[in-house]
């Protein structure tokens, strides 16, 4: 009988990791006519003033703005302002190239979103069919297809339960019974050793932890340039990650060839654990461990 590939998980935040800057900065932001940051000040204003989750504020500015300014808010106006959202040096064909060599050396790739930003601007980006899930804050619609109210909200505590849903294989985002059930490591889909979290800040700080501390890779990303790195390399340096890489998902780049490393590690572990008979992940040596949740 055919032994069964291990899957690896590459998990992504979206602004600033994969894209610059914030994804309502582009078509949502330019049809406001509105700069970005008086946008987020505002937004940060009502946080502070009211005690409220910033990410809850920063979305229901968006829809009292949009109604102010006659711009529309249907999911499909939404899906549409994604197509504005530039990416990184080399995204766009990245997931496609990292699939096709975790298939060369034995493993399946899969890629999740989980983002602070809006689930429909990613779902109408380049990259919005790349992902098997894409976790992120999304709205809820009125009879006439208008956002009145949030869905699903995403902030950087709430990122790690995304995690564990990825790592049970959970993908309702509605069933928080299964998240928070009893599973057995060797029952669990994806162990936390075998996935990779790519963050630029500190709202990643929770996701990253989790995943380098039971035997996975967290990698902080930067903009290219002087002064860019700073961020990132102080999440090295307190021990939140494990390697700090520059945006560039060039083919053939550093940060490409860092997460192929990664990736043949998995197949490499789950080679030595089949030839020894072992079927305890997390007794495998490289640490493969779980967590509870």
């Amino acid at each position: 009988m055919r032994a069964k590939r291990p899957i690896v998980a590459m998990c992504y935040d979206f602004d600033g990791t994969l894209a610059p800057g914030n994804m309502q900065e582009y078509g949502f932001f330019s049809g406001l006519g509105k700069a970005a940051r008086t946008f987020w000040a505002e937004a940060q204003a009502i946080a502070r003033r009211d005690h409220a989750d910033p990410i809850l504020c920063y979305m229901m500015l968006m829809i009292r703005k949009a109604n102010v300014g006659g711009l529309q808010t249907t999911r499909a106006a939404l899906t549409g302002y994604g197509r504005d959202v530039p990416f990184f040096p080399g995204v766009e064909d990245w997931f496609g190239r990292i699939s096709k060599f975790g298939k060369e050396v034995g493993v399946d790739v899969e890629h999740y979103i989980v983002s602070s930003g809006l689930r429909e601007l990613i779902e109408g980006s380049a990259i919005g069919d790349a992902f098997r899930k894409i976790y992120a804050c999304s709205f809820l619609y009125d009879q006439n297809d208008c956002a009145v109210w949030p869905a699903n909200v995403v902030n950087y505590t709430t990122k790690t339960q995304f995690l564990f849903r990825i790592n049970k294989g959970i993908e309702d985002d509605a069933d928080n019974a299964a998240v928070n059930a009893f599973v057995p490591e060797e029952e669990r889909r994806i162990p936390f050793a075998r996935m990779l979290y790519l963050g630029d800040g500190l709202t990643d700080v929770p996701c990253m932890r989790l995943v380098k501390s039971f035997g996975g890779v967290a990698i902080a990303v930067h903009p290219k340039g002087r002064g860019k790195r700073q961020t990132a390399a102080q999440l090295l340096k307190d021990g939140r990650v494990n390697y700090v890489m520059e945006a560039d998902y060039s083919a053939g780049g550093k940060l490409e060839q860092l997460v192929q490393c990664a990736i043949r590690g998995v197949a490499l572990r789950h080679r030595m654990a089949t030839l020894a008979g072992q079927n305890h992940r997390h007794r495998v040596p490289g640490g493969e461990r779980g967590a509870d949740a």
